[in-house]
């Protein structure tokens, strides 16, 4: 009898999310261009997984988290969270929802209040949640400061008494003190120390495993987020290109572009440079986005369908998503061949 796999329910739903932000006029008395920040993005997020998010910056990575966590409204698309869509949400039902997701900053001292002890700053979702009594916060303080390896004494001090890799640690224990379903980590790693950010990293891992979170991994670092993610999508001007679990992806890319990324990680071996994909040229500009394929500028595979035709998203073997016209070509090719 055969066993089949039963997919749990996502915890987060996205459905062809777009993102427009307004810039500059064209002239004195024209319109204003439009960035295209985010276009079509739909994913899904489950529970106790990781979700990575890599790309060149200004890809739209940041304002995709900020469209998960409803900082910013969608020009068009939903956002579903425990089955409620948090795009239409009323007040009510929005601050029910709010203490469920979370968001790691990138700068964790620009995160805290110069002014406030590093105690405070952490007591404060609680309060502002109204969570438990006085003494059961306290205790909860001294709990979360436990949990992310710091000695109790630095609960009295300023965030500008503490180190870096201090710092962030404080400010993932005030994301997690109300026990969220969802944390968002911008960049939350990318201004550390290499061994802090292993730190952190390992961190971040030991608190899912014992909260059961379920991370959204926003960086540019793929020698990162291949450690912690169990999927990863790749993100580049405002679309997912590709996406599979980390090891499929890592080890057998289709996408040009994520070819051309996982190749410009650096390796230890000098002879490894001759195979390396090259990107060549530089990112389209978000104001006046090209036809066709994003990426068709810069790729050595780009023909007529690519310059004029959208390419679906759609499914490369068993859970493997790509949108590119020539993934079928590219299946099991090197970067060298590929390229």
């Amino acid at each position: 009898m055969k066993v089949t796999e039963t997919k749990p329910e996502a915890l987060m739903q996205v459905r062809d999310i777009v993102r427009h932000f307004s810039g500059p006029r064209t002239s004195f008395f024209g319109p204003r261009k439009v960035a295209h920040a985010v276009n079509g993005v739909s994913l899904d997020l489950y529970p106790g997984e990781t979700l990575g998010l890599v790309g060149e910056s200004g890809c739209g990575k940041s304002t995709i988290g900020q469209l998960l966590l409803n900082l910013i409204e969608p020009t068009s698309g939903s956002v579903t969270f425990l089955g409620q869509d948090i795009t239409k949400a009323d007040k009510t039902e929005w601050r029910r929802l709010r203490s469920e997701m979370q968001l790691v900053f990138q700068n964790p001292l620009g995160a805290l209040n110069p002014r406030l002890t590093i105690g405070k700053q952490i007591r404060e979702p609680l309060d502002i949640h109204d969570v438990g009594d006085e003494a059961g916060r306290d205790s909860k303080v001294q709990e979360m400061f436990e949990a992310v390896s710091l000695p109790p004494h630095l609960l009295a001090r300023y965030p500008h008494q503490l180190s870096g890799g201090q710092q962030q640690r404080v400010v993932i224990a005030r994301a997690l003190i109300i026990s969220p379903k969802l944390v968002v980590c911008d960049e939350s790693v990318s201004a550390l120390d290499v061994s802090v950010q292993a730190q952190v990293v390992n961190l971040l891992s030991d608190l899912q495993k014992k909260l059961g979170l379920t991370y959204l991994f926003i960086t540019h670092d793929l020698s990162v987020v291949r450690h912690i993610s169990n999927r990863i999508a790749v993100m580049y001007l405002g679309r997912i290109v590709e996406l599979a679990d980390s090891e499929t992806l890592l080890e057998n890319p289709i996408h040009p572009y994520t070819r051309a990324l996982i190749s410009a990680v650096p390796v230890p071996d000098p002879r490894a440079r001759a195979s390396r994909a090259v990107i060549k040229g530089e990112p389209p500009n978000p104001f006046n986005p090209p036809s066709g394929c994003a990426f068709h500028a810069r790729c050595a595979h780009a023909d007529t369908q690519c310059r004029t035709h959208l390419p679906e998203f759609r499914a490369i073997g068993e859970k493997h998503m790509v949108a590119c016209h020539h993934a079928e070509a590219l299946v099991g090719k090197s970067n060298t061949d590929a390229n």
